[in-house]
């Protein structure tokens, strides 16, 4: 395992208890509602923008057409943001590590909750949370193994520690069995997780 150097909907432990920075938010949130200097349904409409339209959709895209076109796919890994720009959208500061056979990549931040949200929408509460941010260092098999994800022993696990600078995005490797199809179909089966690399692309039924 290495780091980077420096800033799902599963119920996890991760994102059972709010963090001392969401307390504060949720209070300021409460005070400028009950001042009238915040609207509660324009604050809900910007963050369900996020969370169904910007994001995780936008990574999605961009991961379906990694694995559709590979010269796309060796501008992404060569400089993310440069070729994610190439669509018309924005990912700065980014770096696209990509998932093998031979290393699977986890992305966390053990400073704060840097996030490529652009990519993937708002990030979840227990990418946040100081358990996932601590445990994904020391433990990452274990952590994986929290949502889910079983790895063959030989297969490395890299954690890239998130700054301000730098954010990263895994390419998860593509499902079997997915030959010929569209990137529109691709992208249905890249979920947030497997961008962040506590996940997988969704089964193939």
């Amino acid at each position: 395992m290495a780091t980077h150097e420096h800033d799902h909907d599963h119920d996890h432990d991760y994102g059972s208890e709010l963090s001392e920075m969401q307390l504060r938010v949720r209070a300021l949130e409460t005070i400028l509602t009950e001042k009238g200097y915040v609207d509660p349904a324009a604050l809900d409409a910007i963050v369900e923008t996020y969370e169904t339209k910007i994001g995780p959709r936008n990574g999605a895209r961009v991961v379906a057409k990694a694995w559709a076109d590979p010269a796309f796919k060796k501008a992404l890994l060569d400089d993310a943001s440069k070729a994610i720009g190439t669509l018309g959208r924005v990912g700065d500061h980014l770096i696209a590590v990509e998932n093998t056979p031979q290393r699977h990549n986890m992305v966390v931040c053990t400073l704060c909750s840097c996030y490529p949200w652009e990519m993937l929408g708002l990030p979840p509460v227990w990418y946040k949370a100081a358990p996932y941010r601590s445990r994904a260092v020391k433990d990452p098999r274990g952590v994986l193994a929290d949502f889910g994800v079983t790895l063959p022993k030989e297969t490395e696990v890299r954690v890239w520690d998130s700054t301000a600078e730098t954010r990263f995005l895994v390419l998860p490797m593509r499902p079997a069995g997915t030959e010929g199809w569209s990137e529109e179909q691709l992208a249905a089966i890249v979920t947030r997780d497997s961008m962040i690399g506590t996940g997988l692309p969704k089964v193939l039924s």
